[in-house]
């Protein structure tokens, strides 16, 4: 009973941590933080102006192609500093085109055939840039005008090896799917910040991050770029720092659909990635990182894992009459019934608060076990594509697997079901 008990306390806690505790001991340990003073020069150690190379990925993005190329032709950087180079994955809706008919010297194609991923596509770039530093953005996000000043100055610091900028949503207002997560997007945005302040932010953002190119290792194939590589620069030595006055702007998925998929691939590569570079994880290497990238990353994929464990406990111990476990199952099966309302709903789109939030929680974290497992069985999504329901992408890959959610939810409120039944029959 008492192993029962200390097991299924621990595995309630670690949720309860990784989501309130670890930011709570963030704020405690950085509030006293006073932010760093722009530098006087922007860019580099030496107080020159650094040249720098944006590195745009896409795979089929004809239909903003050409808006996000004339929103980086625009940026405020100067222009003999700044080269743009474009990464093609095998287009064939005519992205190519659309990059070739602007005829600017500053910008550079590189085609990949075969569509080998976005990971194999930067690899391929990589060797044709002599830089001090590259800027890794997408096809969908538009940059302001400042944004690349504003990712240089932080290399004004030599001990900075990558620098990320904020992703904000604009269609945060256009239903239930977008709302949750910009909600959740923008918490993430706020603990980026306090690891900043503490050591270095965990990981970049595929949108906006930037490195000194020098740091540069070429990545496996399933490797996730804007994961891996800080990884690998923080294992040099280096930090990582956000800065929240560099602004991008994208889309949301749209979708619950699109976005459970697309955070399944990032846990999927996201995991193999950190044991590829577990050094990270050790303290004696990298001192307190090590319990960001823990605490941010790994015990955040994990967290399904503690649930289902700790709810299975909580209902061996309701049947021995505990009234804090009986409630802690209720809670549970509320959870997980809201859940199952929300996707059986036909408008999902407009669903309310009550229903979308607990939606969305059980479907990522679904999701994100699903990642975890096909890691496990050696099992990587290599190739990249956009989640926006405008790109001709996902559609197929989030019909099919909308049976297993349903498969996923069906058990679960089954099992749950079971459980509250049996703590209060014992």
């Amino acid at each position: 009973m008492s192993v029962i008990l200390f097991v299924t306390v621990v595995c309630l806690l670690v949720p309860v941590y990784v989501y309130f505790g670890y930011p709570a001991i963030l704020w405690l340990l950085t509030r006293n933080s006073q932010p760093k003073p722009a530098p006087v020069n922007v860019g580099t150690e030496n107080g020159s102006i650094p040249t720098v190379t944006l590195v745009i990925s896409c795979f089929n993005e004809a239909a903003v192609i050409e808006e996000k190329l004339n929103n980086a032709t625009a940026l405020d950087y100067p222009t003999d500093k700044l080269n743009i180079v474009v990464v093609s994955d095998g287009s064939d809706d005519g992205t190519d085109e659309k990059v070739k008919a602007l005829g600017n010297p500053r910008i550079t194609l590189i085609r990949q055939e075969g569509r080998l991923g976005k990971t194999m596509g930067i690899n391929l770039a990589m060797e044709q840039i002599h830089s001090q530093i590259t800027v890794f953005s997408d096809a969908n996000a538009m940059y302001a005008p400042d944004a690349i000043s504003r990712l240089a100055e932080n290399f004004d610091d030599p001990k900075v090896g990558y620098a990320v900028g904020a992703a904000l949503y604009t269609d945060a207002d256009s239903g239930a799917s977008a709302n949750n997560e910009d909600l959740y997007w923008r918490y993430e945005l706020a603990i980026k910040e306090m690891e900043s302040k503490l050591h270095s932010v965990v990981g970049g953002d595929g949108a906006i991050y930037a490195i000194r190119t020098e740091l540069w290792e070429p990545l496996q194939p399933q490797d996730i770029n804007d994961f891996v590589n800080p990884l690998q620069i923080i294992a040099k030595g280096y930090r990582g720092r956000f800065d929240p006055r560099a602004h991008c702007f994208e889309e949301t998925a749209g979708d619950f659909g699109r976005e459970v998929a697309r955070k399944e691939r990032i846990v999927n590569r996201s995991i193999r990635g950190l044991m590829q570079v577990k050094a990270v994880m050790n303290p004696r290497k990298t001192g307190i990182f090590a319990w960001e990238v823990v605490s941010h990353k790994l015990m955040r994929w994990l967290i399904p894992v503690f649930l289902v464990v700790g709810v299975a406990g909580s209902a061996l111990l309701a049947a021995q009459g505990l009234l804090l476990f009986r409630l802690i199952t209720l809670g549970s099966f509320a959870l997980l019934a809201l859940a199952t309302a929300g996707h059986l709903s036909k408008d999902k789109n407009n669903l309310p608060i009550w229903l979308s939030t607990p939606y969305y929680f059980v479907l990522v974290n679904a999701y994100s076990v699903r990642g975890v497992l096909s890691a496990a069985r050696g099992e990587t999504q290599i190739t990249w594509s956009s989640a926006r329901p405008a790109a001709n992408t996902n559609a197929g890959y989030v019909s099919q697997n909308s049976k297993v959610r349903l498969t996923w939810w069906v058990a679960g409120l089954i099992f749950l079901l079971a459980s509250l039944g049996w703590g209060y029959v014992g």
